[in-house]
């Protein structure tokens, strides 16, 4: 189990992120059209996940707009956004903002946030996940982590790009 904050109060996550030189764990998500799909889509490409509790918040959804704005400029590289918000509202959401270089990926239904260690155990966000950016290169191994030290702050996107080089 890791720790995180909530509004600078101490909270714990259900396990650890993957290690860097891992290969990046299976999953299955939720997409906008409540078809499943799965990280096996994307063999062959470089792959971020930017894992985030709800498009609801502000920094979320700033996040997801940046991350929209970098995939933009990288090749062979596919970035997934992960919340346990509704397929629906994620679609409304990508919509709404012009979202088209995120996939959007609903954890509702499935065990990503368990898999991942990301699921919160406390705080009133309890049972969304966590604050975190997974990168993994074109064979899957895992090349950078990152979970962010405070929920309501935005993640390094620096750094997830410079694990890409």
């Amino acid at each position: 189990m890791a720790t995180v904050n909530f509004q600078n109060t101490a909270t714990s996550t259900v396990g650890e992120l993957p290690n860097v030189g891992d290969q990046l764990p299976s999953f299955t998500l939720v997409g906008t059209d409540l078809g499943e799909f799965t990280n096996e889509e994307f063999a062959g490409k470089r792959v971020i996940l930017n894992v985030f509790p709800s498009l609801d918040t502000g920094v979320c959804a700033a996040s997801v707009r940046r991350f929209n704005e970098l995939a933009s400029e990288l090749d062979n590289t596919v970035v997934v956004g992960v919340s346990k918000d509704l397929p629906m509202a994620q679609g409304r959401f990508c919509e709404a903002e012009g979202i088209e270089n995120v996939t959007a990926g609903s954890a509702f239904r499935t065990s990503f946030g368990e898999d991942y260690g990301l699921t919160l155990e406390g705080s009133p966000l309890q049972g969304l996940l966590a604050r975190a950016v997974v990168v993994a290169d074109e064979n899957g191994k895992v090349v950078y982590t990152q979970l962010v030290d405070e929920i309501t702050t935005e993640p390094d996107y620096d750094s997830a790009l410079e694990a890409l080089k």
